[in-house]
């Protein structure tokens, strides 16, 4: 990430012009089209600019000042009178613009919109009758726990979250859930609420988006603010005291508003950055700053009176020689300095737009392990909470006053506190809970849950308590009952969970190692209590879960709170290497289908204990597996791939266990599958609507010249027929009709679905998206190549605004009756079909809603409950919501699901083993691995039974031998007399030393490489050495003497070096040997200097400085020779001594016991 310049580059940012007066419902509720002409067209009378750094709602221009006084007059005068009155140009203000300030009317305190004119409503295709509340939202089961700031608190009972296009008020409490709409229809970008927990604001997307403020707790819309940014907001905060709003719009304005809210008027707006921006917020201490950061970069923003007004100031923090980063939680401190955190955890202080101090711990560890997302200042003391879940207090006064010490720019503190909250938590945001006597807050943790947490470090402290567990990330897969109100989900958080979403109740999750790809609950001919899942996940595994109620099991003594439902793990397989993305049932029960990534379809019988049958290869990736229902003649399993395939497989064929033995493989290639490759069509059918809407104008036209030519006729005779000849000919030529396109890369399918035998539905994404089409499977061509087909479809259905906006997954209703679609932005289509209509003929009128979140909320799967009285749709957004779908008979009683009852026996039984490893070996590497141990084993011992031959016959020639020599010589047969035939030994060294050849030919290259770098490395390391070390062990005691590892001198080393006698003389010796006499004669008679005889070059290697291997060397020398010197002495001393004791006739063996001792040795070694 680079790191940003020192200034904004706003300028060139035209500023939006705002229409005088307040505008009505009606006018807001306009189409968008007429808000984007009226807006260009205010803009272009303006003119306006942003200026760098700055821009204002106070503008520069006369009436820019005029709207100002007549619409904010009240805020300027009480914001002049808390910052001074002597810091603002007393200007007076005309009699003139005194009256249209009073004129001008306030908005009323007591004004409330009407929040049924403000939601968002479905639509439904007019004049269809279709009802408006055919599916009611019932329950939410999911939380974006990944968004920013989503998790709000009203009281201590009331919490507030965003879910896709709801705003969802949850009572802690109760847990009732109460929903408020988004206006726009496009999803929420960010919620706030007042500091006296009085209102609260929700910020939309959207084109335009607005900001609703809400009042609490009557829930009635208060105000509305309006052009604030161009697609969404990504922040809101209040002031301290409430009477300020500040937003921040996501991309790609990022413009920062500072809005009098109470009247709907912005008072400033400037460009906030031109990366994204996380958060603004006021200084709690002086209303006059405010703060930004985001991507790469904090900002430092200070409201400014100028000649020209209020105009906002920022100055881009510079990081110096900290490391940019993106700063996603920081906080104002009382005087102005601000203390932000970093990406790898240290706390950064901020002061005069530089870094003043990066705090650490002791040893240089970071405050946190990740991120730090989020720093409060609460009752003196800076809490910080980060992605590692870990909560940490520390001393105000301490960061406050921290200042460097060194160069490194550190400062090492400690907490006071700190809380872990718990394994695998990943802290987001934590506000506190207003209860007295306690100090309890709530956290947003983004691996899925929300937490209760209690900051009070004392005795009684409670642990962390999980309020709530959700998905984290997208929701993968979902599985319905086919007999209770049960689901089942699970996604890439490595979880499976269970709902009763009649009752609206959690009921149970379970952990694995890998996340959860695909889903599907066993019928009821296989299980018939409806008591098994079947579960597939990304490292290719496939698990069968039994869930039952634990209350229907033996009680022990002491045993904990039983749950309403548990999972038990029943069986596990792996016949995949890539993540699971299909599994199907067949319509009997009798065979499981499994599809992949990997480009296969495993199919096992479940009778026996899901046996393996075999698979086949696919042209694709497998994105959807569907079996035949029971109107087909044939059990066949439609496959379809994601890049354009669409096959068709027959019931697979069952062996017997004695027949499948031997097999190596469990691939199956005697299959006969149809395929269909879809071929784009779009571009053809675009023209055909095109022809026939050029047909039907054209008959329009013709009728109304024969209307025309007939009233020409009656009133002007021969003159009106030459008028009208004289029209048709000033007609225009038609414009060329589309052109025919084919994408080159094929479009993925998203879903399908059977409509007959050998036909079906399918829904495209990219370019072919916008239509369904129906296909039907070409005869079975064995020669063919799949690979070069091209099909194409031979029916369509045209969905209206479904351009962008493709179907993802499809479902129907038990009667056929409605077809219940999710949409690609998060939206509910639902079709009114008739009865017995696979062919979709009466495709036209539908109901339309959006439920999850348009830009990141993709609907993964959709189902109905078992009644069809339910309805259940999950999204990558992490959201989870429950409908009723509109009945004439109201449900009277409460429901609830039933949970299957525990099998007999059930606690009694082992839990099978685990596939944990995400590379263990699946089924048919497995059976691969197997036959090849088999076969190696086999061959093995094959060579082994040789070997014994072998030997064996050795052993009998050994044996004739030596009976051959113990005979008499004249008996004995010659060695070569055993050779049975001489050729063969010839046959077999020949073979040999071919074999040898051709191995040294195939080793050629390698022997080479490795001689050529054998030769480098000794080049390098070895040629370059005078002497290696040498080592000389004494023989008698542990002495040892080594010499040093010696390079090579160099070739400037060759020549000479001058000795001390041989030194230049220097130009003071000089001086005083020759006197200044011989100087000044030389150059009066012009002569030179002698030059010796040697060259200049001779003369630089002579006077070149040593090199290093030349002073070790010449160290050396002077050190052997000073050895020798003191050697030498010792033995002329020991001669000396000798000769001393010969001459006293000392007896020899004292000299003896002298040679013997360690120092006369240990000099004889060293001499040597």
């Amino acid at each position: 990430m680079k790191e940003p310049d020192d200034q904004d580059t706003d300028e060139g940012k035209s500023e939006r012009s705002k229409s005088d007066g307040r505008q009505s419902h009606s006018s807001r509720s306009a189409s968008k089209s007429a808000v984007k002409e009226d807006y260009k067209s205010v803009e272009d009378t303006t003119g306006e600019t942003f200026t760098e750094g700055e821009e204002s709602y106070l503008g520069d221009n006369e009436s820019y000042v005029e709207h100002l006084e007549g619409s904010s007059s009240s805020f300027q005068d009480d914001y002049v009178e808390r910052i001074g009155k002597s810091q603002y140009m007393e200007t007076p203000v005309p009699d003139a613009e005194e009256a249209e300030e009073e004129v001008k009317k306030k908005i009323s305190d007591s004004f409330f919109y009407d929040y049924t004119e403000l939601a968002s409503m479905p639509f439904v295709t007019p004049d269809s009758n279709i009802p408006l509340d055919l599916l009611t939202l019932v329950h939410s089961f999911g939380y974006d726990c990944r968004k920013r700031a989503n998790l709000q608190l009203l009281d201590s009972n009331m919490v507030l979250y965003v879910a896709g296009n709801q705003l969802i008020l949850l009572n802690l409490k109760t847990k009732e859930q109460t929903y408020l709409r988004s206006s726009s229809g496009r999803g929420i970008g960010v919620i706030g609420v007042h500091p006296q927990k009085t209102y609260f604001t929700v910020a939309e997307k959207g084109v335009f988006p607005k900001i609703i403020i809400y009042e609490y707790p009557s829930l009635r819309p208060y105000r509305i603010l309006q052009d604030g940014t161009d697609l969404a907001y990504a922040y809101v905060n209040f002031n301290c005291d409430g009477t300020l709003l500040a937003s921040v719009g996501g991309n790609p304005d990022h413009t920062l508003t500072i809005w009098n809210w109470k009247e709907e008027q912005p008072l400033l707006r400037t460009k906030a950055f031109s990366q994204e921006v996380f958060k603004v917020t006021f200084n709690p201490e002086d209303d006059e700053q405010l703060t930004t950061s985001g991507s790469g970069h904090i900002k430092f923003w200070e409201m400014a009176l100028t000649f020209t007004g209020l105009k906002l100031q920022g100055s881009l923090g510079r990081f110096g020689k900290t490391a940019t980063n993106d700063i996603e939680g920081y906080m104002e401190l009382p005087d102005g300095k601000v203390l932000s955190g970093s990406e790898w955890g240290n706390m950064l202080l901020w002061e005069g737009g530089h870094i003043k101090v990066e705090l650490s711990r002791a040893a240089g560890k970071p405050c946190h392990q990740g991120p730090i997302n989020q720093i409060m200042l609460d009752e003196g003391e800076v809490i910080t909470i980060g992605s590692d879940g870990c909560v940490r207090i520390w001393d105000f006064e301490t960061i406050d006053t921290a200042d460097t010490i060194d160069e490194t720019g550190l400062l090492e503190i400690e907490p006071i506190n700190e809380l872990q909250v718990d394994k695998n938590v990943r802290l987001f945001s934590m506000i506190k809970m207003n209860e007295i006597g306690n100090n309890f807050w709530l956290s947003q943790d983004s691996n899925g849950a929300i937490w209760k947490l209690d900051l009070s470090f004392s005795n009684i402290t409670q642990d962390p308590e999980c309020l709530f567990s959700f998905h984290s990330g997208a929701i993968e897969a979902l599985a319905v009952s086919p007999l209770t109100y049960l689901m089942a989900t699970t996604g890439l958080d490595c979880s499976v969970r269970l709902y009763d979403f009649a009752s609206k109740t959690p009921l149970v999750q379970m952990k694995f190692k890998q996340g959860g790809t695909a889903l599907s609950w066993v019928p009821r001919l296989v299980s018939y209590g409806g008591a098994q899942i079947t579960a597939g996940f990304e490292d290719g595994v496939v698990r069968i879960l039994e869930i039952y109620d634990p209350k229907g099991l033996t009680i022990f003594v002491g045993r904990k709170r039983v749950s309403d439902a548990d999972i038990r793990l029943k069986q596990v397989f792996k016949p995949h290497t890539s993540p699971v993305t299909a599994l199907a049932y067949d319509r009997d029960g009798e065979v499981l289908a499994t599809g992949s990534k990997d480009q296969t379809v495993f199919f096992f019988e479940v009778e026996r204990d899901y046996k393996p049958i075999g698979y086949i290869t696919t042209p694709g990736p497998v994105c959807q597996l569907t079996w035949s229902t029971a109107s087909h003649p044939e059990s066949t399993l439609l496959i379809i791939c994601e890049n354009g395939y669409v096959l068709e497989a027959p019931f697979p064929t069952i062996k017997e266990e004695e027949e499948d033995h031997d097999v190596v493989s469990y691939e199956i290639k005697d299959m006969c599958i149809k395929c269909f490759h879809f071929s784009s069509v779009k571009s053809k059918i675009l023209r055909l609507i095109e022809i026939a809407k050029r047909k039907k104008q054209k008959e329009l036209k013709e009728k109304e010249k024969e209307e025309r030519r007939k009233s020409l006729e009656a009133e002007m005779g021969e003159d009106g027929e030459k008028e009208l000849q004289g029209e048709e000919e000033e007609e225009e030529e038609e414009e060329a009709l589309p052109e025919i396109f084919i994408p080159l890369t094929p479009c993925h399918i998203l879903c399908g679905f059977y409509s007959g035998p050998g036909k079906f539905w399918v829904s495209l994404g990219g370019y072919d998206s916008g239509f369904l089409y129906h296909c039907e499977f070409p005869p079975y061509d064995k020669s063919s190549d799949i690979t070069e087909k091209k099909d194409e479809p031979f029916d369509f259905r045209l969905l209206e605004d479904t351009e962008d906006n493709p179907i993802t997954t499809i479902t129907f209703s038990i009667n056929q009756e409605m077809m219940f679609c999710g949409m690609q932005n998060g939206a509910i289509r639902v079709y009114i079909l008739n009865k017995n209509d696979p062919s979709l003929t009466t495709m036209e009128d539908y109901w339309h809603f959006s439920m999850h979140d348009n830009n990141y909320g993709c609907i993964k799967a959709i189902s109905t409950s078992f009644d069809d009285r339910f309805l259940v749709t999950t999204g990558a957004d992490s959201n989870i919501f429950v409908f009723n779908i509109f009945s004439e008979f109201e449900l009277k009683k409460v429901m609830k699901a039933k949970v299957p009852s525990p099998r007999f026996g059930i606690e009694t039984e082992p839990i099978p083993e685990d596939i944990e490893d995400p590379k263990a070996y699946s089924i048919e590497n497995a059976r691969r691995k197997r036959e090849h141990d088999k076969l190696m084993k086999e061959g093995e011992e094959i060579k082994a039974e040789k070997r014994e031959r072998i030997e064996a016959l050795r052993n009998q020639l050994q044996k004739l031998l030596q009976m051959n020599e113990e005979l008499p010589k004249h008996m004995q047969f010659k060695r070569t007399d055993f050779d049975l035939d001489s050729k063969i030994r010839a046959e077999i060294d020949r073979k040999t030393a071919n074999k040898i050849q051709r191995v040294e030919k195939e080793l050629a290259w390698e022997k080479e490489k490795h001689q050529l770098g054998l030769m480098k490395l000794q080049n390098r390391f070895r040629d370059s050495l005078e002497s290696d070390t040498i080592v000389v062990h004494a023989i008698q005691s542990d002495h040892k003497i080594s010499s040093y590892r010696l390079v090579k001198p160099s070739k400037y080393s060759k020549s000479k070096r001058p000795s001390q006698s041989e030194r230049r003389v220097s130009k003071f010796e000089r001086f005083e040997k020759e006197g200044t006499g011989r100087k000044d004669s030389q150059r009066d008679t012009g002569g030179s200097i002698s030059v010796p005889e040697e060259s200049i070059i001779e003369k630089g290697k002579k006077f070149r400085p040593k090199t290093l291997s030349e002073i070790m060397v010449e160290n050396q020398i002077e050190k052997t020779r000073k050895l020798i010197l003191k050697a030498e002495r010792a033995q002329l001393k020991i001669q000396q001594r000798k000769k001393e004791w010969e001459d006293i006739n000392v007896s020899p063996s004292l000299v003896c016991s002298w040679f013997s001792t360690p120092f006369s040795a240990f000099l004889v070694i060293y001499f040597l």
